[in-house]
């Protein structure tokens, strides 16, 4: 469902076009709105607003997640309880991209808090499927063409699930190295901001437009390689299959994919970071829950279990996410960027459940840079390849990410 303007389909193209091509293209990009919006559901508001500066980003459109703070704008955390609200400031990342130039062209859906609470977005790619959560409404709106780029949070898998699901790149960096002032917090050590773009190279493009190190690809010397758990983690098999295909098709291009034994560590990374969200969140939303109580959904459950987690098990939790970020710097040594399915599986079917976030988790836990880049799959929905590589490693993770998807085609 993208612009029918080739000219102007994805962020690069953006960024080779003069100001007056792209100021027909926000143009556009408000028509695709009005046209398709109104059955995919992945805005809250649109609005557009003037930017604050000049740069690279001039006069191209984003969204921001509607958890983030927006002056003037609809600021209501994906709940009812805050309908109507209003935001009073722009949260950092927001005053960043606008004082690059770029152009703040309204909110997108999130799920209530970005907790489990389904937006009202659907799956640009087949309606009656999720588009994942809790990033829904930007990760739709990209994949529909509605904007170049957009903004998201990530606490378990709410970026590269999304992603995933939505047939888009979604990237998340590594902990620390954006803001979160003015986003609604839910676990303050595992929430990290997150970008969408269409293909790797823009997600690369955008990173040196916000001023961040390129870094470089895994190169080809002698003994350089790429890790991939073997045995696999539990997958539907339309992953199975499309994970399988990637790794033969990098190894048919004369990559070299090395075995790396993670699969048990992964699933108890999860668990962990699941200890970590329900303890952290519980605490965050304390006051919030004391107001509301279960007129905030699902987040009330969480509240209410993270509230009788003793500290000892949060200490174990986070203990053990150390202990494994240890063990896995040791893997990047050998294996700079190790590879891992970006979802269990496609889009579940529905809107009931924003799917399953176990192959994301780990990666968020333990603080490294992630990116998903869509598989081939033929005529099913989209599927997404995760790369993932040691913290601090965003431009490597990033540039490797081009290579691999021109080798998958679909760079």
């Amino acid at each position: 469902m993208k612009g029918k303007d080739p000219e102007l389909e994805t962020l690069s193209d953006w960024l080779r076009a003069g100001r007056g091509a792209r100021q027909a293209g926000v143009e556009g990009c408000l028509d695709r709105i009005r046209a398709s919006d109104g059955a995919i559901h992945a805005w809250v508001q649109v609005a557009p607003q003037p930017s604050t500066g000049v740069g690279k980003l001039a006069g191209i459109p984003f969204g921001a997640k509607d958890l983030m703070e927006t002056r003037g704008l609809a600021t209501e955390y994906g709940s009812p309880v805050y309908k109507g609200r209003i935001g009073t400031e722009d949260a950092a990342i927001v005053r960043e991209l606008r004082s690059r130039g770029a152009v703040l062209l309204g909110k997108t859906h999130t799920a209530a808090f970005a907790y489990r609470d389904p937006a009202p977005t659907r799956n640009p790619r087949n309606l009656e499927h999720t588009p994942g959560g809790s990033s829904s409404g930007s990760a739709a709106a990209v994949a529909a063409g509605m904007v170049p780029l957009a903004l998201g949070t990530q606490t378990l898998g709410s970026v590269l699930r999304p992603a995933s699901y939505c047939g888009v790149t979604g990237f998340k960096p590594t902990y620390g190295w954006f803001s979160l002032e003015g986003i609604l917090p839910l676990s303050p050590s595992l929430d990290t901001l997150g970008l969408f773009t269409n293909t790797p190279a823009d997600m690369l493009r955008l990173w040196q437009a916000l001023d961040r190190p390129s870094g470089h690809d895994i190169g080809s010397g002698a003994g350089v390689a790429l890790g991939a758990p073997d045995p696999l983690p539990e997958l539907e098999p339309e992953m199975t299959a499309a994970f399988k295909s990637a790794l033969s098709a990098l190894r048919s291009a004369g990559i070299t994919v090395r075995p790396v034994d993670i699969s048990a560590t992964l699933v108890q990374l999860a668990d962990a970071a699941r200890t970590v969200m329900f303890y952290e969140g519980a605490r965050v939303h304390r006051e919030r829950y004391q107001q509301f109580g279960d007129r905030l959904g699902q987040l009330a459950a969480l509240v209410r279990e993270g509230l009788e987690m003793p500290s000892t098990r949060y200490d174990e939790a986070r203990q053990f996410i150390a202990q494994s970020r240890a063990r896995v710097l040791e893997l990047y040594k050998a294996t700079p960027v190790i590879l891992v399915p970006a979802a269990t599986g496609p889009a579940p079917l529905g809107l009931d459940s924003t799917g399953d976030a176990r192959m994301n988790s780990p990666w968020t836990a333990m603080g490294t840079p992630a990116i998903s880049v869509p598989m081939r799959v033929g005529g099913g929905l989209p599927l997404g390849l995760q790369l993932t590589a040691a913290p601090g490693q965003d431009g490597r993770v990033l540039q490797t990410a081009i290579r691999v998807g021109r080798m998958l085609g679909r760079a």
